[in-house]
């Protein structure tokens, strides 16, 4: 099969288009032909190797998963012979390690069924910033119909779908992004809009029942302040630092004794409900993918190097089935 690959660590142009052998699957596992996948800022960061966190693996000198990718939507082709939940013929999405590829391995709780009427390119965007969101909103932040949230980072890929999701949830939704995306969150829904190239959103004067801060932009003793007591700071990510965005994670973890809002860093989890949850948002049209691009699987390192950037609007998505 055609699998991008690579066998050093370094900038987006180690990644390499090669036939390689076909996955074989164990008893427990689902054998998938990828029609799509999405780029995550994992993949950029797994591909340099850096920030040092992502060699703890212990894959210190060369990759330990050669093929990239996560996210990734397409038709099951074989089952192992203790899978009952997928048959050959099902069009699924979800994740498995290595789905910059035409063939995955994986196991069958990393999958779900799509819905009718999704296409593979936007089934691909669902997985990572779906759960991540979802999770971070409704099981992190207990996120209620009627309460007031501000996203910031809200024009990228998992940005983009909080805030759909937080309207979904009946927020009240502030979108803080970059000015290039501003008119992207209002025609998602935002109720409001702060560009951050313009105005310092943690000087606003309003207040806010959760921040789901993504962007990571500004110290957490900073941002805390526009969150009411006793509410809720949900630290999903941000810039890579000398541990990556785990160094944001761990000021999380230190700062929540002192403070009266509740401090969440937070890392989303593999959760088939999750999943479907965000599924049938999706297919009820209830939250929308955006697509910033599309790539041919040829051109993969053009996608992560774009991801790589932080200027997607959206997600990124290689096209895998019938690339070449």
């Amino acid at each position: 099969m055609k699998a991008i690959v690579h066998d050093r660590y370094g900038s987006p142009d180690v990644l390499e288009l090669r036939d390689i052998p076909d996955p074989v699957i164990n008893d427990e596992q689902v054998l998938v032909e990828v029609h799509a996948a999405s780029v995550n800022a994992l993949d950029y960061h797994a591909t340099r190797g850096m920030p040092w966190l992502m060699r703890l693996d212990g894959s210190f000198r060369k990759p330990s998963i050669p093929v990239r990718g996560v996210d990734l939507a397409g038709r099951v082709v074989a089952i192992g012979s203790n899978v009952t939940q997928f048959k050959p013929g099902d069009r699924v999405f979800g994740s498995a390690d290595g789905s910059f590829a035409e063939y995955a391995a994986t196991a069958p709780n990393r999958l779900t069924h799509m819905p009718a009427g999704l296409s593979y390119e936007d089934g691909a965007t669902l997985n990572v910033a779906g759960s991540t969101s979802l999770q971070g909103l409704q099981g992190r932040a207990n996120l209620q119909p009627g309460q007031r949230v501000i996203i910031n980072g809200a024009g990228g890929g998992v940005g983009t779908m909080a805030v759909q999701i937080a309207k979904a949830l009946g927020a009240h939704v502030t979108a803080v992004t970059r000015t290039e995306s501003v008119e992207l969150a209002k025609a998602i829904g935002a109720d409001a809009v702060i560009d951050h190239r313009k105005e310092d959103f943690t000087r606003t004067r309003e207040r806010y029942d959760v921040l789901f801060d993504i962007g990571g932009c500004f110290p957490l003793t900073r941002v805390r302040r526009i969150v009411v007591k006793n509410g809720t700071v949900v630290v999903a990510g941000g810039p890579a630092g000398r541990i990556g965005p785990a160094d944001r994670l761990l000021a999380g973890l230190l700062l929540k004794p002192f403070c009266s809002q509740r401090i969440v860093p937070f890392i989303s989890q593999n959760d088939p409900v999750s999943r479907a949850f965000v599924g049938e948002l999706a297919a009820s049209g209830k939250i929308r993918p955006v697509i910033d691009r599309v790539y041919p699987l040829q051109q993969t390192a053009n996608a992560v190097h774009h991801v790589g950037t932080g200027h997607a609007r959206g997600k990124v998505v290689i096209r895998v089935k019938h690339a070449l």
